[in-house]
């Protein structure tokens, strides 16, 4: 559910979430949409993975993470997360986020047109690395409806939510970890900003894996 703007807990491992068996639990009947405005939506599946800290630990210690530097302005400044990028066709880094690729095309591909195609994963290894507020504009994302699909594992910490231009008290915010999927679609990317801020409070890892039709980054 979306709340307004408040603090966040530090990571602890579920014991539901910490057995060595990883999967998906169904999706049907289980999704929640939330509209937006202008055509935006925001589906939510709380908790659909099981086994899901167990997950975290396999990417955190087993993806070849890399960080990077973009331009910012005037300079050249390190991106503040730690990144993997799996583009269409290349296998996924483990057997888990194939099963649940699959099950997210099963229920999504007849609504969206098509099956989603990369995976883009960032790993936040405390508060201080973030992602600014943004939507998925290169490619397609630009001009026509699309969906994002994120599974968030590790650490509990706030996505923001706010339409494009913002305005007062228009900001939302839903607490993702452990497993959580969260799906963007209809207009969200053109007409919805999105934000992982940065926290003084002591927090653990957080991993996110963002699957995405092909065109869309």
């Amino acid at each position: 559910m979306f709340d307004t703007v408040g603090d966040v807990t530090t990571f602890q491992a579920s014991l539901l979430d910490s057995g060595a068996d990883v999967g998906v639990r169904p999706l049907r009947g289980a999704v929640r949409r939330v509209p937006l405005t202008a055509g935006a939506w925001v589906d939510l599946r709380p908790r659909w993975l099981d086994g899901a800290d167990t997950l975290f630990e396999r990417l955190r210690t087993g993806v070849p993470w890399h960080a990077e530097r973009r331009p910012m302005y005037d300079r050249v400044v390190d991106v503040p997360r730690l990144l993997h990028f799996v583009d269409e066709g290349a296998p996924l880094p483990d057997p888990a986020l194939a099963e649940a690729k699959a099950a997210l095309d099963a229920y999504y591909t007849d609504e969206l047109g098509e099956p989603f195609a990369t995976a883009g994963l960032c790993l936040y290894r405390d508060g201080r690395d973030s992602v600014a507020w943004h939507g998925d504009r290169i490619g397609r994302g630009a001009t026509h409806d699309t969906m994002v699909a994120i599974v968030v594992l590790g650490e509990a910490r706030p996505l923001l939510f706010r339409p494009v231009g913002g305005g007062a008290g228009a900001t939302r915010r839903l607490e993702l970890g452990h497993g959580d999927l969260v799906v963007m679609g209809g207009s969200c990317q053109r007409t919805w900003e999105h934000a992982v801020p940065k926290t003084t409070r002591a927090v653990g890892p957080r991993i996110s894996v963002q699957f995405r039709p092909r065109g869309v980054r």
